[in-house]
């Protein structure tokens, strides 16, 4: 969300003689430093915001965007990594991976890609779908290449009108969907005509929810600022100082707790240093349906609160959505560090991985179909 942000940004900005297309990542096969859904805003003044690789594309892909802009056509460009082809864009670069990127011309009257992508950013605690056509393999009503619309559920794909076509769609929509996954897929019609889609899958943000009020709370939210994340911190607002509520999304007080949104990309970090407030905490968090409660401090002092919760008639059981103590082994020692290694743990297990070395991982670093 936050490169989308950028790029709204920068469109909202830019003059209104200068003309601008959206690249998008749409397709990768094998390895490629950027995933589907990546994009940048390229105009035609030669700056762009964002980015579809680690910075070896983007220079063709000024090329590519303002000769699309001249001519106001979508088109999609393939990037073979894999070629040993001196006239292959990404030749030895070694990412071995095939990458396709749409990039289209944005209408000055009628920026529909940039209202879509706009109104992700409005109501980002739910997850928002988005197809683009990628390419059309015979003339079909009311679809072009480039053309993008919110997905709803099946009514959304009513101008395939053909019904098998629908059906199809739906079912690969909707399973990629319940993977939270981006991906491309091929639509085909009974009489032999194709088309193809790019079915973005864009969940909320990781919301951190920060319970907790000493000055290392600011790194920390320095951190998801940097990411892009929500942050909420529950604290007395009258402790807090006017710094942090500039920086956090949200300050609630402790009497509000239970009227902080909570969904499966919601991390609570119980970090008060005050050992009864904790305690009183780890009972509510783990209430919630939060997939992560972490719990900073050593695991002695944890398992004091559990002792202490179950002789007071609280018994709490440990499950693996509590963390304590929370962070990755990174041997940190400042302020800053064990925020680093707090925000990577919540970032392993809201995508579920292990948060080990990547050269222990024997499979691809990215999940393949």
């Amino acid at each position: 969300m936050k490169e989308i942000k950028a790029i709204i940004n920068a469109y909202d900005a830019k003059s209104p003689e200068t003309k601008a297309a959206l690249a998008t990542v749409v397709r990768v096969e094998g390895s490629s430093y950027r995933r589907t859904g990546a994009r940048m805003l390229i105009m035609d003044n030669g700056t762009w915001v964002g980015g579809i690789s680690g910075g070896c594309l983007e220079g063709d892909a000024l090329k590519r965007a303002r000769l699309a802009i001249s001519q106001a056509k979508p088109t999609l460009i393939t990037y073979d990594t894999t070629q040993d082809d001196a006239y292959q864009i990404g030749v030895g670069l070694g990412c071995n991976g095939v990458i396709d990127v749409l990039i289209s011309p944005i209408e000055a009257d009628a920026p529909k890609a940039i209202e879509l992508l706009r109104s992700c950013l409005t109501a980002n605690r739910q997850t928002h779908v988005l197809l683009t056509v990628t390419q059309v393999s015979d003339e079909v009503d009311g679809l072009g290449t480039g053309d993008m619309f919110r997905y709803t559920g099946p009514n959304s794909l009513a101008q395939l009108a053909d019904e098998a076509a629908m059906t199809t769609a739906t079912e690969k929509i909707e399973r990629y969907i319940q993977k939270g996954k981006s991906a491309p897929v091929e639509i085909p019609f009974a009489d032999g005509r194709v088309v193809e889609l790019f079915v973005e899958v864009m969940p909320p943000i990781p919301h951190v929810v920060l319970l907790g009020q000493q000055y290392d709370v600011y790194p920390l939210v320095r951190i998801l600022n940097e990411l892009g994340w929500q942050s909420t911190v529950v604290a007395n607002p009258q402790k807090v100082t006017q710094a942090l509520f500039g920086a956090a999304n949200a300050l609630v007080a402790p009497a509000d707790f239970d009227a902080i949104p909570v969904d499966d990309q919601t991390a609570f970090v119980l970090m008060a240093h005050d050992f009864k407030t904790d305690k009183a905490n780890l009972p509510r968090t783990l209430a919630t349906d939060a997939p992560f409660v972490g719990v900073l401090g050593p695991r002695v002092r944890t398992e004091r609160m559990l002792s202490e919760l179950a002789e007071e008639g609280t018994p709490v059981a440990e499950t693996d959505r509590m963390h304590a103590p929370i962070g990755l082994d990174i041997g940190a020692t400042s302020p800053e560090e064990i925020a680093l290694s707090i925000v990577a743990e919540i970032r392993a297990v809201l995508s579920g991985r292990s948060g080990s070395f990547l050269r222990l991982r024997q499979a691809p670093i990215h999940e393949r179909d």
